[in-house]
């Protein structure tokens, strides 16, 4: 299960060996440097929490700085930790990048969701909506019935209904990779990856 933290540069798109067009999301992964080692005996699972960003130095608080100087790693932005099966093999202070996953396997991609706001039913759920014909003068966008009759007289819970929509935690599951830049540290993937530009994504292998 291991991965890496990365950043979602943008889309672009590529045609295949079968003049296929092919869109790709691009995300510079890594290097991710390996801040702590947890294993079965110290903490009850194993695990290695990693690190991906540059930061300033005045925006880390005390705690925060203070694992990267028990560990000697420089000042990063972002801590993650993947679980790993067994006893790690990396230590504290080795680099991980792109070379962990390799052209056609399937990953698991993490983000957070582009924030639309206050949504309607239409935007957020792909509502219909109603009739444009018939005196509907102020419905065309409306949810509709919402409710029952004297029993149970309530609103169900989970009722699609307009609300905020986006700027939550997704994983886009079953993508693959289709290519490496090993020099520029930029993973390309295919399909669509959850978040806007610049925003902060995981990339995990599949069990």
């Amino acid at each position: 299960m291991l991965g890496l933290i990365g950043k979602k540069v943008g889309m672009t798109q590529i045609f295949d060996d079968s003049e296929q067009m092919v869109p790709l999301t691009v995300v510079e992964a890594g290097p991710c440097p390996v801040v702590q080692v947890k294993t079965e005996a110290s903490d009850g699972y194993a695990a290695l929490k990693v690190a991906f960003g540059d930061v300033k130095e005045s925006r880390m608080t005390k705690p925060e700085r203070g694992v990267f100087d028990k560990s000697g790693v420089a000042l990063h932005r972002v801590l993650k930790e993947f679980r790993v099966d067994g006893e790690p093999e990396q230590a504290v202070g080795d680099v991980l990048n792109v070379t962990l996953f390799e052209a056609g396997e399937v990953v698991d991609v993490s983000g957070r969701s582009k924030g639309r706001g206050f949504a309607g039913g239409v935007k957020r759920h792909g509502f219909k909506g109603g009739p444009k014909t018939h005196g509907q003068s102020d419905r065309h966008r409306a949810p509709g019935s919402i409710g029952q009759s004297s029993t149970p007289s309530k609103v169900m819970k989970g009722i699609r209904m307009a609300g905020h929509m986006g700027d939550r935690n997704v994983t886009s599951c079953g993508l693959t990779v289709f290519g490496i830049d090993e020099d520029r540290n930029l993973l390309l993937i295919k399909g669509a990856v959850p978040g806007g530009n610049g925003s902060t994504v995981v990339i995990r292998k599949r069990k």
